[in-house]
């Protein structure tokens, strides 16, 4: 297969129509080899429109899903960004490629190794893989100016908010059980975490991802 063109065929026939308009966000998706991040096997289906499974529950996301979210939360360079249940390394990827500084959050270690495997072969990103509890977040580095929960949650956990700067903003999908899932658009301000809905979203839900406590959109 030629990678090369069917990235092109993946920015182009599934990213552009669906209002991604960011010229870095297209560049880093045309530029990053997505074949790289997905078990041994399965190069061939990287570019698949749909959620890709990984194994365990766990999925690759939509490009177009993933290019959405990463538009939504806005990334700027040199801007600290935290992804959370970063899987495979790939949006973590196309963030860092976009100019933030990055910190990978994952708790699989199977799927850390893919990453790894991804990353090693590519220009130096300024990014960095962590294992840990997806829930709690990584409050060593933070705060931070923006984290993108990589996948569908019932709720975002206040841990996680409060790991927000002054400002800060944060992007995920909120599913709850029975509902259908909507990216939001969540940010702190005065000390206090808020989100909006943004668009329809129906990626698939992170197993074993809750809290306790937390922002609940309804």
């Amino acid at each position: 297969m030629d990678y090369v063109e069917a990235r092109r065929y993946m920015v182009d026939g599934q990213v552009r129509p669906n209002k991604v308009t960011d010229a870095r966000l297209l560049d880093a998706m045309l530029t990053l080899p997505r074949e790289r991040f997905v078990p041994q096997g399965m190069a061939d289906r990287a570019m698949v429109d749909g959620d890709l499974p990984l194994g365990e529950g766990r999925f690759l996301m939509q490009p177009m899903a993933l290019a959405r979210l990463v538009q939504l939360l806005n990334p700027r360079a040199g801007e600290r960004v935290l992804v959370v249940a970063a899987g495979t390394g790939y949006g973590a990827a196309v963030l860092a490629e976009m100019g933030a500084e990055v910190v990978a959050l994952e708790s699989d270690v199977r799927l850390i190794d893919i990453a790894r495997h991804a990353l090693g072969g590519l220009p130096v990103l300024c990014l960095r893989l962590e294992r840990g509890d997806l829930a709690a977040g990584w409050p060593e580095a933070a705060p931070y100016d923006a984290i993108l929960i990589e996948g569908a949650v019932p709720q975002v956990p206040e841990a996680i908010s409060s790991q927000l700067a002054e400002g800060g903003r944060l992007v995920t999908v909120l599913r709850p059980e029975g509902q259908a899932g909507r990216a939001v658009l969540g940010r702190r301000t005065g000390g206090a975490f808020s989100a909006v809905p943004a668009f329809d979203c129906q990626t698939e839900r992170l197993p074993g991802f809750f809290a306790p406590a937390g922002f609940v959109f309804a």
